[in-house]
């Protein structure tokens, strides 16, 4: 019943037209599904993606993160209408792609601290720009947007599954869901079955199932025979998606703190994590 996947973070900082070769290498290394990251989507390749992808045969999904220039929650009005456009172009991405999803920090700038807890005037202009954003995509599909609890050093924003609930059911379109982090949960949820459940079936939207340290999953401290339990009984049918960055990364490796070598490479990582996932949850099935 679980589906894995791939995040494109474990070969390219940023996916572009070079990087079409991750798609085959994906699904040779028997992953079902591959994230492509994001970064920059008025350049992103999509037709070459979705033409590969078809080639291949690998379901694709996407996440993305915001700036300082799109940024939902800026007190800036320009910059908040810039953060709807980026967000309407990456729907467009997505409804040429066939993806389904659209994950990551998509309501916030990633990184962007105010050195405060959140307030309700950002809520409620991250709120308005998610809502315009997903009212567009469900006039264009059935995809969803899914906001992910990110740890308390990356934002201040949506930390965990509970608040993430109240977003989704604030911005009130039916299509925003709940995008879950096994790194980010062991920092900030008190219990990753409580988590897991406090989505519940209607609000878990998609999940990257990392270890704690981002090394290879299986090896760490995340207990993945209770995550894949709740996550069974919990009835979530989307993928399981791997998601690592390499060190030599300028961007990612500075904001998400990997000083180190977590694994031979990348790739190695996947590899290892998969059959390690897959051998747990067997035991769970």
């Amino acid at each position: 019943m679980f589906r894995f996947g791939v995040d494109s973070f474990i070969w390219s900082e940023a996916f572009s037209e070079k990087d079409l070769w991750i798609i085959p290498k994906a699904k040779e290394l028997g992953f079902e599904v591959l994230d492509i990251a994001i970064a920059h989507p008025e350049t992103f390749p999509t037709r070459l993606v979705k033409e590969k992808a078809q080639e291949v045969g690998i379901e694709l999904v996407t996440t993305t993160t915001l700036n300082d220039k799109t940024n939902p929650i800026s007190p800036d009005p320009e910059i908040r209408a810039n953060a709807v456009k980026a967000l309407k172009l990456l729907v467009d991405i997505n409804v040429e792609l066939g993806s389904k999803i659209l994950g990551g920090v998509n309501y916030a700038s990633w990184g962007y601290l105010t050195g405060k807890p959140r307030t309700k005037q950002e809520w409620e202009w991250s709120v308005n720009v998610v809502r315009e954003a997903a009212k567009y995509a469900k006039e264009n599909s059935d995809m969803i947007i899914a906001v992910e609890c990110v740890n308390r050093f990356e934002t201040h924003f949506l930390n965990i599954a509970k608040d993430a609930v109240q977003y989704c059911k604030d911005v009130g379109t039916g299509n925003v869901k709940v995008h879950l982090d096994c790194f980010h949960m062991m920092i900030e949820e008190n219990s990753i079955k409580g988590a897991i459940e406090t989505c519940g079936k209607d609000y878990l939207g998609y999940i990257h199932v990392n270890e704690n340290n981002r090394g290879i999953p299986g090896t760490g401290l995340v207990p993945w025979k209770e995550f894949f339990k709740a996550v069974k009984e919990v009835g979530y049918d989307g993928p399981l998606v791997i998601e690592s960055f390499d060190p030599n990364f300028k961007e990612l490796s500075s904001k998400c703190a990997i000083w180190r070598k977590l694994a031979k490479s990348g790739e190695d990582l996947a590899v290892k994590g998969l059959a390690n996932l897959k051998t747990i949850a067997k035991e769970v099935v």
